[in-house]
């Protein structure tokens, strides 16, 4: 019984071990035949790919015009936009209660111990023959002046003028022809180059005032506009914007033949302050944009590669149907 007991258990072993063998052989066979059917999918796949001048043209083309798209973005990403604002405030400069001035003038005609600069505002300032930071350099073989001057200005309408009152004698000819060369409020915009209309910062820059009569005096009648200038390091500056009009009137009928001509920088200050803030795009921003350029492109050239290998397979096909 022992005998028959052992052969029964050895003849089942034998037929699993038999079973196993079977379905091991058959998943094999499955996994073979599915990779032959991929593999021949691929090679059918890669048959029916002609590549074509065509193709090769539009592939070209496609991978230039992605390349200068990717630059422009590029160029756009690194490029920070300037947003502005306007708003009525004081700027937080720390001195917001004064304005740098900075002046460079030539006048032809008056030599430099006779002219100077004058200063007065409506809280009564009153500075004849300004010296501080002020630079006289003789010009016109020593018959005329170039001033350069800085000196600092109340938040309040006043002006600053040229003229011969601080010399204790007057000269012959008050010839008050002049050339400016720089006149520019609060601080200076070198170095922020994205910023917009830089021209309003500096609108008298090389202005020539040589062609004018010379017994007039000349008045320039100026709105100041504070600016705040913030760059993407949150570094702020504090330049000032104006506009200027400009007249000329005769000051022998307005105050007697005495009177010597003078050149008046009159100014009023804005109540309202304009903001430049930088800003630059976000990087996940500039990521999607050149997926996009990438995805689209390629998507439009194969679009357009398909209907032009369509296109000339239907003329082939109508030739030879001409043909027979």
């Amino acid at each position: 019984m022992i005998l028959l007991s052992k052969q029964r258990a050895l003849r089942q072993e034998l037929q699993m071990n038999g079973i196993y063998e079977n379905e091991k052989q058959i998943l094999s066979t499955s996994i073979e035949h599915e990779y032959k059917c991929f593999a021949t999918n691929h090679l059918s796949i890669q048959d029916l790919t002609q590549p074509t001048t065509t193709g090769a043209a539009i592939s070209i083309i496609c991978v230039s015009f992605i390349s200068i798209l990717i630059f422009i973005e590029l160029y756009y990403f690194i490029t920070p936009e300037v947003v502005s604002e306007l708003f009525v405030d004081i700027p937080e400069s720390g001195q917001a209660d004064r304005i740098s001035v900075h002046i460079d003038i030539s006048v032809l005609n008056i030599a430099c111990q006779y002219v100077g600069i004058d200063i007065q505002d409506d809280l009564g300032r009153h500075e004849v023959g300004f010296i501080d930071n002020t630079l006289k350099l003789p010009e016109n073989n020593g018959m005329g002046c170039r001033i350069n001057a800085s000196f600092k200005i109340n938040r309040v309408p006043g002006n600053f003028h040229i003229s011969t009152h601080s010399s204790n004698v007057q000269p012959a000819n008050g010839d008050m022809k002049h050339v400016i060369h720089e006149l520019a409020f609060g601080d200076s915009i070198k170095g922020f180059r994205q910023i917009p209309n830089r021209k309003a910062f500096h609108p008298l820059r090389r202005f020539n005032n040589t062609n004018r009569p010379s017994h007039i005096s000349h008045d320039y009648l100026m709105k100041i506009v504070p600016t705040i200038y913030e760059d993407l390091h949150h570094v702020r500056r504090y330049p000032y914007q104006f506009t200027f009009v400009y007249r000329e009137y005769n000051p022998y009928q307005s105050h007697g033949a005495g009177m010597i001509p003078t050149i008046w920088f009159r100014y009023d200050i804005m109540p309202i302050t304009v903001k430049y803030t930088e800003h630059r795009q976000k990087l996940y921003t500039f990521i999607t944009s050149i997926c996009a350029v990438v995805g689209g492109s390629f998507t439009v050239a194969s679009i357009i590669d398909s209907l032009i290998f369509s296109t000339r397979e239907l003329f082939k096909k109508f030739e030879i149907g001409k043909m027979t």
